[in-house]
């Protein structure tokens, strides 16, 4: 019997706003209501966007609204090896090749990598390693968004899965994770939602099992761009988890019952929990009158 095992992986790039809220609760709902596994993973294999103290106040934080992982916390930065092996299978499939290609080599073709390098080698700069993306479409069927198709030869071209800076690349390295931590359900925000048929690819690739998958709406600032910690987006208040619990749940479709604390919040949200109640978008306002401490 396959246990349902969800995830939660957070980048150390700023301290949880409610946007990151939405995505632990909503992955920690589907998990905990299928009597399943809830997994944290600190992804910060991006050194330069790594914010000293970030990960130990996400972690923090997300105990304050009662989500502990059920399993030890892994880092990125501390698995480059399992990475660089996983790159290495694909190179001795020839499924990858250097690539020295910039972004304004690219740009005339909107960015999407053709079958051929644009530009030549260079003995200067060390190369990226590029996946060989065949000529098929992609589908799948998301928990939230219904079913999924995309053209990934038209749409996405040869994509990096290892950067310039000797470094994974976040398709490379998330499903090598997911496949290492044995996650079954993945469960985020929609801006991921165009990269699941790159990593569904990775994984036929190199023989990993398929997750399930559920993208959620993403919640958007007051100048309708997604909450981001690089916008310094306004944290969550660790200190009273209740608004932004509540506010969460509203934002998911679900009920908000009030509650004197975190647990019987949780519990009451976790019998009440509809799947078919979250909204079938991709992003939506985020409700700041409901983050006010005199709302809750």
């Amino acid at each position: 019997m396959t246990i349902h095992r969800g995830r939660f992986a957070p980048s150390p790039s700023g301290r949880l706003h409610f946007g990151s809220l939405v995505a632990a609760l909503g992955s920690w709902l589907f998990a905990r209501a299928a009597d399943g596994e809830w997994l944290v993973r600190v992804e910060d294999f991006d050194r330069e966007r790594v914010v000293q103290g970030a990960t130990e106040d996400i972690l923090a934080t997300l105990q304050a609204f009662g989500f502990q992982s059920d399993r030890p916390v892994i880092r990125q930065s501390e698995r480059d090896a399992i990475y660089r092996a996983a790159l290495e299978r694909l190179r001795r499939q020839d499924l990858v090749y250097p690539c020295w290609c910039s972004r304004s080599d690219l740009a005339a073709a909107g960015g999407i990598h053709p079958p051929q390098c644009v530009a030549g080698p260079d003995p200067v700069r060390p190369p990226a390693w590029r996946l060989r993306v065949p000529d098929e479409t992609i589908e799948f069927v998301d928990g939230v968004q219904g079913p999924q198709r995309q053209d990934l030869r038209r749409e996405v071209g040869d994509f990096v899965v290892w950067r310039v800076e000797d470094t994974t690349a976040y398709q490379l390295a998330v499903v090598v994770d997911d496949d290492a931590q044995d996650v079954t359900a993945i469960v985020r925000g929609a801006d991921l939602l165009d990269s699941t048929p790159r990593q569904i690819l990775l994984q036929r690739l190199l023989g990993l099992p398929q997750p399930e998958y559920a993208h959620l709406p993403l919640a958007l600032g007051a100048d309708g761009r997604k909450l981001s910690k690089h916008d310094r987006a306004l944290p969550v208040d660790a200190s009273d988890p209740l608004p932004s619990l509540r506010a969460a749940l509203q934002f998911l479709g679900q009920p908000a019952p009030h509650a004197r604390n975190v647990r019987t919040l949780l519990s009451a949200a976790l019998a009440a929990f509809d799947p078919g109640r979250i909204p079938r978008t991709t992003a939506a306002p985020a409700p700041f009158a409901a983050l006010r401490k005199d709302v809750c």
